[in-house]
């Protein structure tokens, strides 16, 4: 038995490079890109008007003059004018180049146009205000976002912004999710009395859908041979399978013995935690991590939530951040020693701070409570008692 610890370790050291896919830019949000990009030309590319008014030199402005005769109107999209007046003004559209001869801009609410001239109506203006210049934001070949960034709408609009109509990004693992155990029926039929709907495969799948990772599903029963021939195969196909359900100590739970004599290298095998300590993982050479978690639905939930995802993370060379912490609105008395994953529904004091209130439940076969929480709190072996006020690391689910 190893501690949560150890066992995060251990998934650290056994990760699975995917490669890297050229997709279209449409396709991208929630990517990790896999190439640096860099600015095509200067950000902006020209002096860019920043408001929509009047453009002039500011030595005129600075001389005393207020009144200046307008020139003409330059709008977003022409080629660069030119002041040919320093008495004068041009009237200029955000977005707009520049005239030539001319050094800052005017808001329209500042002044006053009738009759073809623009009065200033206020007495303090800056020297090359109101005006963006040319690669104040990126210079031409400077990093924008590097490689391994996640991406977001920011980046893809940068990415359009530099011709990026495709982009590098890494690859998603082939993924197979299997559940067993005779007792498991469709969801569209009705259970027996001594059955139920399978849930655990599709709650898996879900938590994957949001990486936009997709999967696969099976269903296997508890006979041996059946599950070996299939097992055989997916291990050879997949990078990654999530088996729900018999890897504990029962008649029926077949997974660590089979996935051995298929020369499966076994990892680890019951983890000091609750729920899910039953858990094992191991790898099949350099392509394929099986996770085989309980088959208890909370056990199941909280093992693909904290270490399927943290195997991602090292995958994909996108480490979690730093678990925020809450403090406990009430106290907590756990025994056994072991981690203690802890649903709990979260909110902020008036002062800010991130609470964490358990949410009371039946154990790691009540699914339903973890519709009234929102996210584990990870509650430390070696300690019984766990104080109102004291806080210890969280990871939401929602």
């Amino acid at each position: 038995m190893i501690t949560v610890t150890e066992a995060l370790d251990i998934i650290s050291t056994n990760t699975i490079d995917f490669g890297t896919v050229t997709v279209p830019l449409d396709t991208v949000v929630g990517r990790v890109l896999e190439e640096n990009l860099f600015a095509d030309r200067d950000f902006p590319p020209f002096d860019r008007v920043a408001m929509d008014g009047i453009a002039l030199q500011y030595s005129a402005f600075k001389a005393g003059q207020r009144n200046f005769s307008i020139q003409g109107i330059v709008p977003a999209g022409n080629s660069q004018t030119r002041l040919k007046d320093p008495t004068a003004c041009l009237e200029v559209m955000t977005g707009s180049v520049l005239p030539e001869g001319a050094d800052t801009v005017i808001r329209y609410e500042d002044i006053t146009i009738e009759s073809g001239n623009a009065h200033i109506n206020v007495e303090n203006i800056r020297f090359q205000q109101n005006i963006h210049f040319r690669g104040k934001d990126r210079k031409k070949g400077e990093l924008i976002v590097p490689k391994k960034t996640i991406l977001s709408a920011a980046e893809i609009g940068v990415c359009a912004t530099i011709g990026k109509k495709e982009i590098q990004v890494a690859a998603l693992p082939k993924v197979m999710i299997i559940s067993s155990g005779n007792e498991l029926v469709e969801i569209e039929q009705t259970p027996l009395p001594h059955q139920i709907r399978q849930s655990n495969v599709h709650t898996i799948k879900a938590i994957l859908q949001n990486r936009l990772i997709p999967a696969e599903i099976d269903h296997l029963d508890d006979q041996s041979e059946a599950i070996t021939e299939k097992v055989k195969t997916y291990i050879e196909n997949y990078n990654m399978i999530i088996i729900s359900g018999g890897v504990s100590k029962g008649k029926f739970d077949y997974f660590p013995d089979i996935l051995k004599n298929l020369g499966v290298s076994k990892k680890f095998h019951i983890v000091k935690q609750r729920p899910g300590k039953p858990f094992w993982f191991g790898v099949y050479g350099t392509k394929c991590a099986i996770f085989a978690l309980p088959g208890n639905p909370v056990s199941s939930f909280l093992c693909t939530q904290y270490y399927v995802n943290f195997w991602l993370d090292q995958c994909l060379n996108t480490p979690r951040a730093y678990l925020p912490h809450a403090s406990l609105t009430e106290q907590v008395s756990f025994k056994p020693d072991l981690t203690y994953f802890l649903p709990v529904i979260t909110e902020y004091s008036d002062q800010g701070q991130l609470l964490a209130t358990p949410a009371k439940g039946n154990g790691s076969g009540d699914l339903a409570n973890l519709v009234d929480a929102d996210a584990f709190i990870q509650l430390p072996r070696g300690k019984d008692l766990f104080h109102e006020g004291e806080a210890y690391p969280i990871f939401l689910y929602r």
